[in-house]
């Protein structure tokens, strides 16, 4: 049995509701711009959380939270922050990566998780450079070579070649294997021919008796951790890893003015969104941030941690993650490291 043909009437019915359900379909389509840009205007109204991958209090935690209150003021919406410890900060970053890409939830992570720990670990739980949105590098921690003060070497260059005369004699601190400190020595031998012994602790309050007693005289550190050895005279800073002096340290050279090219290192510390916010939230929360870091209070806060207020934007951010996931990748691989 074949079917009748389609009377023209119906065929005319049946052509209005196709046409009528692509006028629906273009409507929806152009209401979803147009609602992306309304919650983009009104972005933020409501408070943001903040997940930071590492303990409360820790020099990473003070100076994300001075960088958020200022950016508070401007966005009129206060962020809360969500202490996500652990892995090396992978669990707090990993958090942050999966989280809903409504810029309600943010990230704020650092050069371990952000680019070292690609080569330190076998399974992260997110990539750095696909799975955020950069919005600004805020802050920068620069490695500085320390010496107990009683040892023979007043400069960076009398060190190396003491280190050169006595290889492996010399004891490094840090706070474990791929922390900054351990990345920062390694790569010091790296450029320098010379050989140390690395002698890694739980925390810094073990290293630092032991720097003071002179058991481990050396250290590649960042200022919180050795301020007070600085200012009390057991310790002596001989460099920068930087490619401009410190605030805080503005009579000790950088490595380059010391006779070390090339040596920068630092912790560095970045806030990011989930992939796929809408750019409009990342460009306002850029904004934020860059009024903060003009902000003279905030400056001279982050200073007194020992950080270097550093601005770079959303596109500069993401070349730099790539750029010092391979430095350090190859730093990791020479130091032979079986990843975790």
């Amino acid at each position: 049995m074949t079917n009748a043909p389609q009377p023209f009437s119906g065929k005319i019915r049946a052509y209005g509701k196709w046409l009528l359900s692509l006028c629906v379909m273009a409507l929806f389509a152009a209401a979803g711009p147009a609602a992306a840009d309304t919650q983009s205007a009104n972005y933020p109204n409501r408070p943001i959380q903040v997940y930071v991958p590492f303990a409360g209090g820790s020099a990473s935690d003070v100076i994300t939270r001075i960088l958020l209150n200022r950016m508070a003021t401007s966005l009129g919406q206060s962020f809360v922050v969500d202490n996500r410890p652990g892995a090396g900060g992978n669990i707090g970053t990993a958090a942050g990566a999966h989280a809903a890409p409504d810029g309600y939830t943010l990230v704020m992570s650092t050069s371990g998780p952000l680019a070292a720990n690609k080569a330190l670990f076998k399974q992260l739980g997110y990539d750095p450079q696909k799975d955020f949105e950069p919005i600004c590098l805020f802050a920068s921690l620069p490695n500085i070579v320390v010496i107990n003060s009683r040892l023979q070497p007043k400069t960076l260059r009398e060190l190396i070649d003491y280190a050169k005369k006595h290889p492996k004699e010399l004891n490094y601190g840090t706070v474990g294997v791929g922390s900054s400190q351990h990345l920062a020595a390694a790569y010091f031998e790296q450029l320098t021919g010379t050989e140390l012994t690395h002698v890694p602790y739980r925390n810094i309050a073990g290293y630092t008796p032991d720097f003071i007693a002179g058991q481990v005289p050396l250290g590649f550190q960042l200022l919180p951790n050795v301020i007070g050895l600085i200012k009390s005279g057991d310790a002596r800073a001989l460099a920068v890893a930087s490619s401009t002096r410190m605030t805080a340290l503005p009579d000790v050279p950088t490595a380059a003015e010391a006779g070390l090219q090339n040596y920068e290192s630092a912790a560095w510390l970045a806030l990011l969104a989930p992939a796929n916010t809408d750019k409009a939230i990342v460009e306002k929360l850029f904004a934020a941030a860059e009024e903060a870091l003009k902000d003279p209070k905030v400056r001279a806060l982050f200073t007194e941690q020992g950080a270097e207020p550093t601005l770079l934007a959303p596109a500069d951010l993401k070349k730099f993650i790539a750029s010092e996931t391979d430095k350090w990748s190859g730093i990791i691989q020479k130091l032979g490291i079986d990843p975790m």
